[in-house]
């Protein structure tokens, strides 16, 4: 099972907008997710936001990139960066997002 955690052991529920850019040698990208009201912000969470863990059955991968956003000093979402250094690391990200797409109802559109 594919999920996101902001909090080792809490899965977020907030489907995130995804964008994604590679470089032309296709050797590094970059994800970044936006998730709007999340879950991870809510007042009645106690659990610190440690990062960006994506997790499935190969295993996990981290980004410790994540800022949140404010509006009227209130929390409205959060934005995490994964970068990718290398093609193995981009295949293996993509592998994460299809299965996460799949299991969460998500589509992939080119803009």
């Amino acid at each position: 099972m594919a999920q996101i955690q902001f909090s080792r052991g809490i899965n977020e529920d907030v489907i995130p907008e995804i964008r994604l850019t590679r470089s032309r040698t296709g050797d590094s990208g970059t994800a970044t997710f936006v998730f709007t009201n999340p879950k991870a912000l809510e007042s009645s969470n106690t659990e610190e936001i440690t990062g960006m863990y994506l997790i499935d059955e190969e295993g996990e991968l981290v980004t410790r990139e994540v800022k949140g956003k404010f509006v009227n000093g209130k929390p409205e979402a959060l934005e995490a960066v994964y970068l990718m250094k290398s093609s193995e690391q981009w295949d293996r990200f993509m592998r994460f997002m299809e299965r996460y797409s799949q299991e969460h109802g998500l589509e992939f559109s080119k803009s």
